[in-house]
């Protein structure tokens, strides 16, 4: 079984961190401001799940509301590098004001390493209904190239 090691995110200690509930009594805020603030989501990481066989890993990714042509897939012996793009398409509506949004616009980005280098001249990659799914056999070479999502 391959060991999955994510990077570590110096910035989601942060997104714990809770000033309110810490030093409410030092920065007295409205309720409203405070219930808002503290619902506020967090960005979201690309969900992964990693099996193996005996000839290839295969991976499947969660990218919802991303674009196939905004998906870069990169593998280096046994890195394998993921990132997506997540546009905003502007709209505007007459008389209507964003009172809450939760939806994330943005850069998403996950790295993991595998047991074993990848044969990058062999991996699939298929983008269906927001799941990226690839085949990545074993016992490749050892420089990086950029993956063609399908």
């Amino acid at each position: 079984m391959a060991n999955i090691v994510t990077r570590n995110d110096p910035f989601q200690e942060l997104a714990r961190f809770d000033p309110f509930r810490d030093f409410e009594s030092f920065f007295p805020m409205p309720r409203a401001m405070r219930r808002w603030m503290t619902e506020m989501p967090a960005e979201p990481s690309i969900k992964l799940d990693v099996t193996e066989d005996d000839k290839a890993y295969h991976v499947k990714a969660e990218l919802p509301g991303v674009k196939k042509e905004d998906i870069d897939v990169e593998i280096e012996g046994n890195q394998v590098s993921l990132a997506a793009e997540v546009k905003k398409e502007s709209e505007k509506k007459e008389g209507e004001t964003v009172v809450h949004s939760e939806r994330y616009y943005g850069r998403q980005y996950r790295s993991f390493t595998l047991d074993k280098d990848i044969d990058r001249n062999k991996v699939e990659a298929k983008f269906d209904n927001g799941i990226l799914e690839m085949t990545l056999p074993k016992n490749g070479g050892k420089s990086g190239q950029r993956i063609e999502v399908q």
